[in-house]
């Protein structure tokens, strides 16, 4: 192989150009493989393989510096910068993250996983070399999906007027995750019809000098082009024609699907039926909107296979279904201003991205308390990545004034808890959409959730009253059993409501409760256990708070996490005794 000989990017400045080819396809074979084992993100690393080697064969780095957009296609990067076992054997193929990590190797600058970042961290780089007087390149490497981020387009703004070095990589393969939304693609496709000649060129109306690479899966015109931009002293834009999935038949034919996969995708099994879940009831639930009703609107920022929203569905869902790209900011405000003039908007987000609008959320919705609707996907404590935390979400948003954020427990709660927020016009709502099994009373849920923060009491004791929120709410019923059978009374309470407390049944457990317990799926600190403790402060009512700690786990088991938060039913139940 002749992997064999790269240790690091200087071992490649001796290969020849067909021993880089070769190394090519001998990665290709390696990442195809991997990801076919552990999941992950194929098709865009397959797609930026050869840019990879070339950009290492004519740079220098460390003393070069690379940024990763998303780092959604650093694989190649990592295996040509010293960390090749990771993708060589099965029992080391967890060994790195997914994602650029600076622990890992002095040529990853910084942790990154969400978009659109690149350029302005890059800015930061470029601007601090001139301010020491250094001599080096810089390179920020953005996907065509992640430039309609507002982050990327500031950054774009800025980085035009630096009187330097700075080099912009767009990797043009036609595609976000799914297909691209937007003007700015417009005119990426008249580039590419017109090989980059095009009079109306977004980049240099930004003030960029501008290079076209028509096959950015051609190490040899790679290294041609790359060679005449190194050193260059002023900002230009690279406009990298790439194939997504490149080498993969599947992935070429199929982009979207094989962005990111589970295990096994390539692996032959038949075809079996989706069991219904909280993502399936909710496409029905659309659908069916959709049908009866010509305001109602689903959004999403180019993340649909997250939510179901299949190419089938957008289709069906027709002018009701909006992608805004990748813009989560703008989302949020556009689905402030459906509401405002009388369209119904669900927006779809996941959890680890609801962060990026917290701006959005207060300014925009809160303050103006326009009835939009979102729903917040995967929010839990997981063993993701740390770049793709989904604990976050409870803090950040049950504080905003005028937000009410809901926590269902069964199908039934989550549907009518959707068409109340649908069909109410006085608060803008959020969803913590279940990231637990499907569960089902079986009996249609009449709560009036115009009722805000009342909580419900399913099972009446005393002592200890357990309150159990959203995915935890089962939890709570388990924890309450086991206390019955040493003799202790517990109260269990589904509070469904995230951002308040039913202030009337907290004065309710004074009178015959000693303990009580607050289970939340998420952070603790700011988090809404904490409005709990804090109602209870002045009485003497001890209060046990149990989610996880203010931290940035990274692919941490879930048992170690649990041990580690205590939330372990074994661990709460003595930590209850204890307080008793």
């Amino acid at each position: 192989m002749i992997l064999d000989k790269i240790n690091s990017p200087q071992d490649l400045k001796s290969l020849s150009l067909g021993e880089m080819n070769t190394l090519a396809n001998e990665m290709r074979e390696l990442i195809i493989k991997k990801v076919n084992v552990t999941g992950g993100h194929m098709a865009p690393n397959l797609g930026i393989l050869e840019a990879t080697i070339a950009l290492h064969y004519v740079f220098n780095s460390p003393v070069d510096k690379f940024v990763f957009d998303v780092s959604h296609q650093c694989y190649p990067h990592k295996i040509l910068t010293g960390r090749k076992e990771g993708f060589l054997k099965e029992e080391d193929y967890l060994k790195y993250t997914g994602y650029t990590a600076p622990e890992e190797s002095e040529h990853d600058l910084f942790k990154i996983g969400h978009t659109s970042t690149s350029i302005s961290l890059a800015c930061g780089l470029a601007k601090a070399r001139d301010l020491r007087n250094e001599n080096y390149n810089v390179i920020a490497l953005i996907g065509d999906g992640s430039l309609s981020g507002g982050e990327a387009l500031e950054g774009l703004n800025f980085a035009s007027k630096l009187n330097s070095n700075f080099i912009i990589i767009v990797n043009d393969n036609q595609m976000s995750i799914a297909q691209n939304y937007g003007g700015l693609y417009d005119n990426l496709a008249i580039l590419r019809e017109t090989k980059g000649q095009a009079e109306n060129n977004f980049f240099k109306t930004l003030g960029y000098d501008y290079c076209y690479i028509e096959n950015g899966n051609d190490i040899e015109k790679l290294i041609e082009e790359f060679k005449k931009i190194k050193d260059i002293k002023h900002p230009l834009v690279v406009h990298l024609v790439t194939e997504k999935g490149h080498g993969l038949a599947q992935a070429v034919d199929n982009k979207e699907k094989f962005h990111w996969v589970m295990p096994n995708v390539l692996d032959e099994t038949p075809a079996i039926a989706q069991n219904e879940d909280y993502t399936t009831i909710t496409v029905d639930y659309f659908l069916n909107k959709a049908k009866n009703d010509s305001s109602f609107v689903v959004m999403n920022a180019a993340t649909p296979g997250v939510f179901g929203l299949n190419s089938k569905v957008r289709e069906t869902l027709g002018n009701q279904y909006i992608d805004v790209a990748i813009a989560e900011e703008h989302a949020i405000a556009m689905a402030s201003g459906l509401a405002k003039n009388g369209a119904k908007p669900v927006f779809c987000v996941m959890s680890s991205f609801i962060q990026r609008t917290y701006d959005q959320l207060s300014q925009d919705l809160c303050l103006n308390s326009n009835p939009a609707t979102i729903l917040v996907y995967w929010g839990a404590i997981t063993e993701a990545d740390a770049t793709h935390l989904t604990t976050f979400d409870i803090s950040l948003m049950c504080n905003i004034p005028n937000l009410v954020y809901l926590a269902p427990t069964t199908k039934e709660e989550y549907l009518a808890m959707l068409d109340w927020s649908v069909e109410q016009k006085e608060y803008p709502v959020a969803i913590r959409v279940p990231a637990v099994e499907l569960k089902s009373s079986g009996v249609e849920d009449k709560t009036d959730y115009s009722k805000i923060n009342k909580y419900q009491v399913t099972k009446k004791g005393d002592t200890v009253a357990l309150l159990g929120l959203g995915n935890f709410y089962f939890k709570a019923l388990e924890i309450a059993n086991l206390l019955d059978n040493v003799g202790i009374s517990a109260t269990v309470i589904n509070p469904k409501f995230i951002t308040g407390v039913d202030k009337e049944l907290m004065e309710e457990l004074k009178k015959n409760h000693k303990v009580v317990v607050t289970l939340e799926d998420g952070e603790l600190d700011g988090g809404w256990g904490e409005k709990i403790a804090r109602y209870f402060g002045a009485s003497e009512m001890k209060v046990l708070n149990y989610g996880s700690l203010k931290e940035f786990s990274d692919r941490v088991p879930l048992d170690e996490l649990y041990t580690k938060y205590r939330l372990h039913n074994e661990l709460i139940i003595e930590d209850i005794k204890k307080a008793l």
